[in-house]
């Protein structure tokens, strides 16, 4: 049989809405491949098909990924689909199948010698340790308005789930978390819900006001980080190991 790749939007939504229309075709899943973007190295004897994403049709993946599979598999899954692999469309659908199916006894995620669950596992982890990260090393800055901005540019897509973290602990306060690299902000009203803004900022970086106590917090900051260091103990390979240089651009200590 002819050889079947279904064309996503790069998002969860979009993943799980080709993942509904593979289940809608009634093929055998080895003939059909799951891929995020538009297609630039055509196959041979391939046929190619773009996925509407469907809100609704996600949602209901989701909730049979949940019921099925468990929190745990149903996190993974999620994380996996916010990476910047360019595989991973494929690996989470044939993962899905497998569970779907029943292939596999015990916990899904547990069957690392699937080569798909292997991947979705690796491609979890990865955002995962990203995640945890940016939790701590994303540096908020007050703007003359009162509300808190933080920008920055995560390899994978994932404002959507530190948001939470942020929100939690930032009930009061107006604030919003800028991705640069895909052009998007997740913005938090004070005692209200967050929500998601397709677009760059209103202004640009150096068009940013800060009040006058940021600017002498931000200045403080800078001052303590530089006099509790040990300078004779600088060891500049284990600091990249432990803080890596790309977070270090939008970090106040290092500006």
């Amino acid at each position: 049989m002819e050889e079947l790749i279904l064309l996503c939007e790069d998002s969860i939504e979009g993943i799980l809405s080709g993942v509904y229309q593979a289940y809608e075709l009634h093929r055998d899943h080895e003939t059909i491949r799951l891929q995020t973007g538009e297609a630039e190295n055509y196959r041979l004897f391939a046929e190619y098909r773009d996925v509407k994403t469907d809100e609704e049709k996600s949602r209901k993946v989701l909730r049979t990924v949940y019921r099925r599979f468990g929190e745990e598999a149903y996190t993974q899954l999620c994380q996996a689909m916010v990476s910047y692999d360019p595989q991973k469309a494929d690996a989470v659908y044939h993962t899905i199948v497998a569970g779907i199916s029943g292939q596999y006894r015990g916990k899904l995620m547990d069957h690392l010698s699937s080569r798909y669950v292997n991947k979705v596992f690796q491609l979890s982890r990865n955002t995962g340790i990203e995640i945890h990260h940016l939790l701590g090393f994303l540096r908020f800055r007050e703007l003359r308005g009162g509300a808190l901005l933080a920008r920055y540019s995560p390899k994978n897509d994932i404002t959507a789930m530190i948001m939470p973290h942020f929100a939690d602990r930032l009930p009061n306060e107006d604030f919003a978390v800028y991705d640069e690299g895909r052009k998007y902000y997740a913005v938090h009203p004070k005692g209200k819900q967050w929500y998601l803004v397709r677009g760059e900022l209103p202004f640009s970086e150096g068009e940013e006001s800060y009040t006058q106590k940021e600017q002498q917090y931000q200045m403080l900051y800078r001052h303590f980080c530089q006099s509790i260091a040990i300078h004779e103990r600088r060891n500049p390979g284990l600091q990249r190991n432990m803080l890596p240089l790309r977070f270090r651009k939008y970090m106040t200590e290092f500006d």
